[in-house]
């Protein structure tokens, strides 16, 4: 008999904001039209949410933007962090390495791991560039390689590893900071179905909402593959660079309140990865 699906992520009510977009717009210096334009958005605290949309509808982009790799032409984005609110707009591009290092964990389809560092340094070296002292920082990184099933392999480099295993490596360095805000871009695309319901199951199980305990995490997951985007409490859809649907899968649209675009309409930039 075929094993139950596991079930997707639940759906929360309205939480408090962990960021808010307003106006987000951006065009490449060599794009003759905008890759964004005029995007609104706001992810709550301790929600899963899936951006979808065709190859060149401004997903990378505005991914990119939210979580400070890139800075938007225009608009505004505020961070909400236990220091208070952050403006990334306002910041210069140190400073914005400085709040991904602190305040964000990313997970990408290739993982960008270093390949000559062992999956425990590869974890480790999140805390270490923030300060953290390499013993301490190499015992963190062990305790959550160990909760992501990869206890006895803290010493394999990528080239002894699975692709799910190397995933786990990835995600288990986006969270051992503490970041409240996961970013997953394509997180499953390099893997095999199996594999990919396995690491799937792994980002969601880091959502959290707030409470005394916890000050809530959220994810946001870049996909083209629908059945993931399914996975998530709300869906988002770009198209030309604009929202042009924001729903919860579970039967409620906007379940934390955000919002799509009003920009006109028009083809964008392929987006930049």
């Amino acid at each position: 008999m075929t094993a139950p699906a596991r079930p997707t992520a639940p759906a929360r009510p309205t939480a408090p904001a962990l960021l808010t977009a307003q106006g987000l717009s951006h065009t490449y210096p060599d794009a003759s039209t905008p890759a964004l334009r005029g995007v609104d958005l706001r992810i709550g605290v301790g929600e899963s949410v899936a951006i979808m949309g065709a190859s060149g509808s401004g997903k990378s982009t505005l991914l990119h933007a939210l979580a400070g790799i890139i800075a938007p032409t225009a608009g505004s984005i505020v961070l909400n962090t236990p220091a208070g609110p952050i403006r990334m707009e306002e910041l210069n591009e140190n400073q914005r390495a400085s709040v991904r290092r602190r305040d964000l964990g990313f997970v990408f389809q290739q993982g960008l791991l270093l390949h000559e560092l062992s999956a425990l340094e590869n974890v480790a070296v999140a805390l270490m560039l923030g300060g953290t002292p390499r013993p301490e920082a190499e015992l963190a990184a062990a305790q959550w390689l160990a909760r992501l099933g990869l206890a006895g392999m803290e010493q394999r480099r990528l080239g002894e590893l699975s692709g799910g295993q190397a995933q786990r490596v990835a995600i288990a360095r986006a969270q051992v900071t503490g970041a409240r805000l996961i970013f997953a871009d394509e997180p499953t695309g390099a893997l095999d179905s199996a594999t990919s319901a396995e690491v799937l199951d792994l980002l969601l199980d880091s959502v959290e909402p707030a409470d005394a305990r916890s000050g809530g995490r959220s994810l946001v997951v870049v996909t083209h593959d629908r059945a993931v985007a399914e996975r998530c409490a709300r869906l988002i859809t770009l198209s030309d660079g604009r929202i042009v649907a924001d729903e919860s899968n579970h039967g409620t649209a906007g379940l934390s309140g955000g919002t799509g675009g009003t920009g006109e309409a028009g083809a964008t930039a392929g987006e930049r990865a």
